[in-house]
């Protein structure tokens, strides 16, 4: 009890000293609240482009053709095994006659298709995935190879690649940028700090007389940090949120001439705390550096 009274007693003292300065306090707010908005809005963008390439692209198939000669006790035995498949949301049965049928409709060869003496053309299944992840699709379609009764299986994921090279390289974007970014609001940190250890450098030596140890002496710029650096993060959400509303507002008007839904995904719960906790962490870790480093060559005289 006498620890935590402790801890809330320096954190309103922190506080406090961030309230004494509000100009420079903003500033250093403002400062980590952009850069962090920056890949946090990069995030944002790419969730909202795979959730649209996905729609634009529709939803990923696997074609199964059947061998010649399977029965249709077989055919029927396979649609009950495929329908009962936890990786399969639904299957379409294209029967050889009705596939011969749409491509004499399609192709405008219609003479060349009736003088067939026979139908070329297997019995197929179109199968619908439950997961349209790229390595959940390829597992389904090696999978589906080893069943009997099956000639060949297709998978149309030239798209899905693309689109998962384009996301691929997007997130790896986002990522170097987001780790600049971070130690450089360390850095930022890490002088605010120090400029406050010298500052306070007769206090200090004063509070090392009289016995003070350096956990103590420490702790008010830990929290200093920490507070600084969650503020900068709440800043970077209200940025983000704030941006994503005007683009939501461009956006569907947009949507609207293509009879389309699409908006820009906000940030979750989850990726709403993930951001408040890193930047934090980010101030305690720039505060924590900048003690350690400065803290040792203070020495009562």
């Amino acid at each position: 009890m006498k620890t935590l009274i402790e801890h809330l007693r320096v954190l309103h003292h922190t506080l406090r000293r961030l309230l004494l300065t509000p100009n420079a306090t903003l500033l250093n707010i403002l400062i980590i609240g952009i850069a962090l908005s920056l890949p946090v809005g990069g995030y944002v963008l790419l969730k909202s482009a795979q959730k649209l390439g996905s729609q634009i692209a529709g939803t990923p198939q696997i074609s199964v053709f059947l061998a010649s000669g399977t029965s249709a006790s077989d055919i029927g035995h396979i649609g009950e095994k495929l329908k009962q498949h936890a990786g399969i949301k639904r299957i379409e049965f294209v029967s050889r006659d009705m596939a011969l049928k749409k491509l004499q409709q399609t192709t405008g060869l219609a003479d060349v298709i009736n003088s067939l003496s026979q139908n070329p053309l297997p019995d197929a299944f179109v199968i619908y995935p439950t997961d349209g992840d790229l390595a959940s699709l390829e597992s389904l379609r090696n999978e589906l190879k080893t069943w009997q009764h099956f000639d060949y299986v297709q998978l149309d994921s030239a798209w899905i690649h693309k689109l998962e090279a384009l996301l691929d390289f997007g997130r790896m974007a986002v990522a170097i940028l987001a780790a600049l970014l971070s130690f450089a609001l360390i850095a930022i940190t890490f002088n605010t700090i120090r400029l406050q250890i010298l500052t306070r450098r007769e206090e200090i030596e004063v509070a090392k007389l009289i016995g003070a140890t350096d956990t103590f002496i420490r702790r008010p710029f830990l929290y200093f940090g920490l507070t600084q650096g969650l503020l900068g993060g709440i800043a970077a959400w209200l940025l983000v949120a704030g941006s994503l509303q005007l683009l939501n507002h461009q956006i569907g008007t947009l949507a609207q001439l293509y009879a389309s839904d699409f908006s820009l995904q906000h940030l979750s719960i989850g990726d709403s705390l993930a951001l408040l906790g890193f930047s934090a962490y980010l101030g305690w870790l720039g505060a924590w550096f900048s003690v350690s480093q400065h803290l040792w060559q203070i020495e009562p005289r």
